[in-house]
């Protein structure tokens, strides 16, 4: 009877997307561990978890990756090695960063281009966030730490059709992972540009109107001494912000 109970109970965790974290493989860590990495970028994974993001992510040799809004490229490199061999990474760049490039004097077709040499299975695209198309079906699209940015009025978009068509773009099973900074409860609207924050039940509630299920959370970004009321560049929780991992899934069928 108790072992029953416990398997209930387990159960019941399951379907609520509280799952236990894989280790990261063999194949995520050397990853992780490439010598090509720049040191600005090693400096980060103490905070960062990275091998445990890829495993929570489900990435892996094989898989075709979309890293959405991509920054310098952080976890593009990483996701270049752990889908060796026979995957493919594509970098997304929205025309609203692309603006931005402009505007500073810079061409938006040279992102990447060093990084291109470096890893032949890299792509990059470049087009407007709420027609997101790739350039083939994808098994993973992921987003870190910028989600809330499309909530910004600088954006000019609707976040509800950057979702729809992702879900498109994705493989029927195939995962959509969000990592952002964690707003707290009572935070408003206008959070995501104050603070570059979002709370995690409006991403959850955004994502699943799309057509999604959560399917997993997890708690590795966790930092419980962060309330989720500063602005992220504070510098006593810069680089340690309490973060949510949602791992979303479109339906087989």
């Amino acid at each position: 009877m108790k072992r029953t109970t416990l398997l209930l109970a387990g159960a019941v965790l399951l379907s609520c997307g509280a799952v236990a974290m894989a280790a990261p493989s063999a194949k995520i860590k050397a990853a992780v561990a490439d010598a090509g990495r720049p040191e600005a970028d090693t400096k980060r994974d103490e905070f960062r978890h990275p091998a445990e993001m890829l495993a929570f992510a489900g990435i892996g040799p094989g898989k075709v990756v979309v890293d959405l809004l991509p920054g310098g490229g952080y976890f593009t490199r990483i996701f270049a090695k752990a889908v060796e061999p026979g995957g493919r990474v594509y970098a997304y760049f929205g025309a609203q960063y692309d603006k931005r490039l402009k505007d500073q004097g810079k061409d938006p077709d040279n992102q990447f281009a060093d990084l291109k040499k470096t890893y032949k299975n890299l792509g990059v695209v470049h087009g407007p966030l709420a027609q997101f198309v790739t350039p083939e079906p994808v098994d993973v699209v992921w987003t870190s730490q910028n989600y809330h940015d499309m909530h910004n009025k600088s954006y000019d978009m609707d976040v509800n059709e950057v979702n729809k068509a992702i879900f498109k773009s994705l493989k029927p099973g195939g995962y959509y992972i969000v990592l952002d900074h964690a707003a707290a409860d009572s935070a408003g609207a206008d959070v995501t540009e104050t603070l570059h924050r979002i709370k995690k039940s409006t991403v959850v509630q955004e994502v699943e109107a799309a057509g999604f299920k959560l399917v997993a959370e997890g708690d590795a970004l966790h930092f419980p001494g962060d309330d989720g009321t500063k602005r992220v560049f504070e510098n006593d929780i810069r680089g340690k912000t309490n973060q949510f991992m949602l791992k979303f899934q479109k339906p087989r069928r």
